[in-house]
């Protein structure tokens, strides 16, 4: 569906995410301009399973969908008759949990007429940083999250191109899985995270670079290094230290991540450097990225904490790339739990 509405200014999107445990609702101003973001957590919910539970997840955003769409035009101050569009993440994620935004999407926006957009999961973490400053293209993102490592090439607005990804474990799902194993509760990161930073001791494992070249990733082997540690020190009757096997682990995934990340950043000639993801919460991974960039040189731009895990201003940021092309979605749309990056942003017109 293609509405002529370029004389309509400003842009007010109205955005929803639920791909996952979050259910999140924003107004957008013009891409950049957050006017509400509301998020619902499941994580309290989720913590009793050790993990998300898809079906649980998707209860839980039935529940809360039309309570977060209230408040957040409540607190944009924006009238529901003068919002311009209503954005919502097609994918990827849970097919449950996307299916309750998506129909939630498509109601308003018949409702209220105005244009739907399908918005992709990952591009609405890398838009997160036009949320607080300009991006300068050609740039390259690092994506950290829950479900995806990848480094994205970006030659001009909308357009995607992955040049690496994780071959196995997300470093998210491995931050996780590692966590449990030392005994953390779920969510495992922010855990791992705050041991690794407290610690003064650091046990060595190991670093997967993959074959002379690769910008791809690989953590399940480091996961198992974890393991085997732990495993070991139990059988000679010894209590694993927490503190330095989180380190440890910490310093051997950003040692790969921020390595692999400035080599792409040289080798594209790119002007910016974006970290996207929950996974860029994490502090020992800002912290060094920063060092490194600042000592090569290199423009680095990070979302807060606020933008960086699962919310809908995300999404209404990287809606705006396709309102500004007046490119919108039809009604039939399907959610997508494996929608590809490149294949939604190869829709902009160059």
């Amino acid at each position: 569906m293609s509405i002529d509405q370029t004389n309509y200014s400003p842009c007010y999107i109205l955005a929803i995410e639920t791909s996952c445990d979050e259910t999140a609702v924003a107004v957008v101003k013009d891409g950049h301009e957050v006017l509400s973001n509301m998020i619902s957590s499941q994580i309290e919910t989720h913590k009793a399973f050790g993990g998300v539970v898809p079906e649980v997840a998707s209860r839980k955003h039935v529940e809360s969908i039309t309570l977060m769409i209230e408040e957040a035009v409540t607190a944009s101050g924006i009238p529901m008759k003068d919002l311009s569009a209503i954005a919502v993440t097609q994918g990827p994620g849970l097919v449950g949990a996307l299916l309750v935004g998506v129909v939630a999407a498509k109601s308003l926006s018949v409702a209220l007429s105005k244009p739907l957009i399908g918005t992709h999961h990952i591009a609405g973490h890398i838009y997160a940083n036009r949320l607080v400053g300009d991006i300068k293209y050609p740039c390259m993102a690092l994506v950290v999250s829950g479900g995806h490592t990848e480094l994205v090439y970006m030659k001009q607005e909308g357009h995607f191109e992955v040049i690496g990804q994780t071959r196995d474990d997300a470093v998210g799902e491995a931050y996780d899985k590692v966590a449990r194993s030392i005994g953390f509760p779920y969510p495992g990161g922010p855990h791992v995270d705050r041991a690794a930073m407290e610690s003064d001791e650091s046990i060595d494992l190991p670093r997967a670079w993959l074959e002379a070249g690769s910008y791809d990733f690989s953590f399940s082997g480091l996961k198992s290094a974890v393991l085997n540690v732990i495993n070991q020190r139990k059988m000679r009757g010894e209590t694993p230290i927490i503190g330095a096997i989180a380190r440890g682990f910490q310093e051997s995934v950003v040692e790969v991540l921020v390595t692999k990340a400035i080599l792409a950043v040289k080798a594209y000639g790119v002007k910016q450097l974006l970290l996207c993801g929950g996974v860029a919460a994490n502090r020992g991974l800002r912290t060094e990225l920063q060092r490194k960039c600042a000592k090569e040189g290199i423009d680095l731009s990070i979302p807060p904490f606020e933008y960086c895990t699962d919310n809908a201003a995300m999404i209404g940021a990287a809606a705006y790339i396709k309102w500004r092309e007046q490119y919108f979605t039809p009604l039939d749309m399907k959610a997508d739990p494996q929608l590809p990056l490149e294949e939604w942003g190869s829709n902009n017109i160059d």
